[in-house]
């Protein structure tokens, strides 16, 4: 199953839908698309996305919206689950895409990122 956090709006998030239909996705595995503006995540979600990342949690976040910086989401005192909570309840502040296959994820951007996710697809 690969799974697609996606904003239909975002060319970057466009475009790794499109890269896995047309070129990484050659198995036609199942697809799941979440539009997480209209089904936000939960902090679990959020945590175990943030998991397979295995990177700092605010590079899961959108700091150009400037929501991250009305909320100053740049302080460093900031703890995660403030930071998650963040996320929950203004979902905009989340990369976009992310895409998750095996039980690890990457953030689309570039939408290239996503052939990481496809091993077998190595030339």
């Amino acid at each position: 199953m690969i799974t697609i956090y996606h904003n239909p709006r975002c060319s970057k998030s466009r475009g790794a839908c499109e890269l896995i239909a047309d070129v990484y996705n050659p198995k036609n595995e199942p697809v799941e698309v979440v539009e997480y503006l209209r089904t936000p995540l939960s902090v679990a979600q959020l945590k175990e996305l943030h998991r397979m990342l295995g990177c700092p949690l605010r590079e899961m976040m959108r700091d150009s919206e400037s929501v991250y910086k009305e909320l100053h989401l740049d302080d460093p005192s900031m703890s995660d689950d403030q930071l998650y909570e963040a996320i929950v309840a203004n979902p905009i502040l989340l990369q976009r895409p992310i895409v998750v296959r095996n039980g690890r994820a990457v953030i689309g951007r570039p939408p290239e990122n996503v052939e990481a996710l496809f091993p077998e697809l190595a030339k």
